[in-house]
């Protein structure tokens, strides 16, 4: 299967996936405001026992650090992370409203907490709960730090139906507007 040329936050390699591996593909917008195409399967990578997936951002959201777990799961190299976008992860199936929660949130200066379902290199998923805090220093915000842990199965399941309801609702409002 040929490569398509996506922008570079979002090139999702094509080749890499099994010819006969079902996948769909999604239009979003990235963190530029450029629609893009995410491909994505149905193919879980479960989140390893007794694992911290860590990363930072600046005050933009661009990856500054990623253990090695983070690098594992996600699929990507520490190259491609370090500087990209961290909604590189961002998967279709995740409503936007609850990353405009975690926004406000962090910006008020408050942690964060949920559970989320990211997008891997290769268009696969892993589930995590996620807890982000913003980094202060001299009581400014410089940046966030999230680590992730294997999230408790019937969390997800009931995590999955609830995204699900709510990006049925965040169609219904776009195609209104």
């Amino acid at each position: 299967m040929k490569p398509i040329t996506l922008p570079p936050l979002h090139r999702q390699p094509l080749d890499r996936l099994l010819p006969d591996q079902a996948h769909r593909r999604v239009l979003r917008t990235d963190f530029y405001g450029h629609e893009c195409a995410v491909y994505c399967t149905d193919t879980e990578t479960p989140f390893p026992d007794g694992c911290l997936a860590v990363s930072r951002t600046d005050l933009n959201g661009i990856i500054t650090h990623a253990n090695e777990a983070f690098i594992t799961l996600s699929g990507w190299s520490r190259e491609e992370l370090v500087g990209s976008a961290h909604n590189i992860l961002r998967h279709p199936d995740m409503p936007a409203i609850t990353f405009a929660d975690m926004w406000e949130t962090l910006q008020a200066g408050r942690k964060w907490h949920g559970y989320v379902k990211n997008l891997r290199k290769d268009g696969g998923y892993y589930w995590v709960y996620a807890t982000v805090i913003p980094n202060i220093r001299h009581g400014q915000i410089q940046g966030y730090t999230s680590v992730r842990r294997k999230p408790a199965r019937a969390k997800v399941a009931e995590h999955s139906e609830f995204y699900a309801q709510i990006l049925r609702w965040e169609r219904a409002q776009s195609q209104a507007a």
